[in-house]
């Protein structure tokens, strides 16, 4: 389980309305504890509506400040509500239950970092670029949105001058990416994070660099692939000393939690990592948005809301 897993109350300390449809909030420990750490490209889990309306943001403020927290909410009027819940609902004073940090997205050192953010996506970006400013390393970044009024934080990156190149699409259009990526650099470090649209151009545009240069986080799950395996297989809990069907078209989340073995779940569409498990025996079919090629391959952990397996047996650290 990841630091900081538990769940704690804190108190909204600030709301601040940072772009046209996003707010920035600043939470407290209400006794004034001290938070626990985190790394650039970290995300809490917000517990809305007493628990059952559970969403993913990233921590978007200082790492070294241990008293408060900070994210970025874009209000998504065609989302699944959560964002809705917290600009109509989340005020100054509230108290809001909250899990982690966890990190999927994290900073690797390097010498050289290329940033594409596009919309809220620069939420996990800023304190990357922080920290590769501390590092002393070279960076840019290239951020992208609808308009000016729509990019969030616009005044925390333009201080950095001319290491950061923002692009309304209204102004300027698209990002562009053949120019910004066209070349590799090797060496250079790619991270990325915004829409689905952008991420795939990204992706594209990377595939001539060397392995493992792009890192991206998603909002959203990949379009599905076409699956290998969708027969029936068996899951061995070690742990537990339970093993359970999983049936065509189940989830080995569904089956357990059929079986009253306990997970901690949050998004169950393979894009927040809550329920990363780790793979003793057997060989996984991986079909989440947090791995990346390398982790999957090793077949060492699993995102057991959308994953299944390739061979008739699994056997998971349950």
């Amino acid at each position: 389980m990841p630091s900081g897993e538990h769940c704690r109350d804190l108190v909204v300390t600030g709301r601040v309305q940072t772009a046209e449809r996003v707010v920035a909030l600043t939470m407290e420990d209400p006794a004034g504890c001290p938070l626990p750490d985190w790394t650039p490209g970290a995300h809490v889990d917000l517990l809305l509506e007493g628990g059952t309306l559970v969403r993913q943001y990233s921590l978007c403020g200082a790492p070294d400040d241990r008293q408060r927290w900070r994210l970025g909410v874009l209000d998504e009027p065609g989302g699944r509500g959560g964002s809705r819940r917290v600009h109509e609902s989340v005020h100054i004073g509230d108290r809001v239950a909250v899990r982690g940090p966890r990190n999927h997205f994290e900073l690797v050192p390097a010498a050289r970092y290329l940033f594409v953010a596009g919309g809220i996506g620069i939420t996990p970006i800023l304190p990357m670029i922080a920290a590769a400013e501390a590092a002393d390393a070279q960076w840019r970044l290239h951020y992208g949105g609808r308009s000016r009024a729509a990019m969030a934080f616009l005044g925390e990156v333009e201080r950095y001058g001319d290491r950061v190149s923002v692009r309304p699409m209204d102004e300027q259009g698209l990002l562009p990416l053949a120019e910004i990526l066209g070349t590799p650099s090797p060496g250079t470090l790619v991270y990325c994070c915004g829409p689905e649209s952008l991420l795939l151009a990204v992706e594209e545009s990377c595939a001539a660099w060397p392995p493992g240069s792009l890192h991206v986080e998603r909002f959203a799950p990949q379009q599905p692939v076409e699956p290998s395996n969708d027969t029936a297989f068996e899951v061995e809990c070690r742990r537990s000393g339970v093993t359970v069907d999983v049936g065509p078209g189940q989830t080995i989340l569904q089956a357990l939690k059929a079986a009253g073995i306990g997970v901690m779940t949050s998004c169950e569409e393979g894009i927040c990592g809550t329920c990363e498990t780790r793979v003793l025996d057997g060989i996984p079919e991986h079909r989440d948005s947090v791995l990346d090629e390398a982790e999957q391959a090793a077949n060492t952990c699993m995102m057991i809301c959308v994953g299944r397996a390739r061979t008739p047996r699994l056997v998971l650290d349950l």
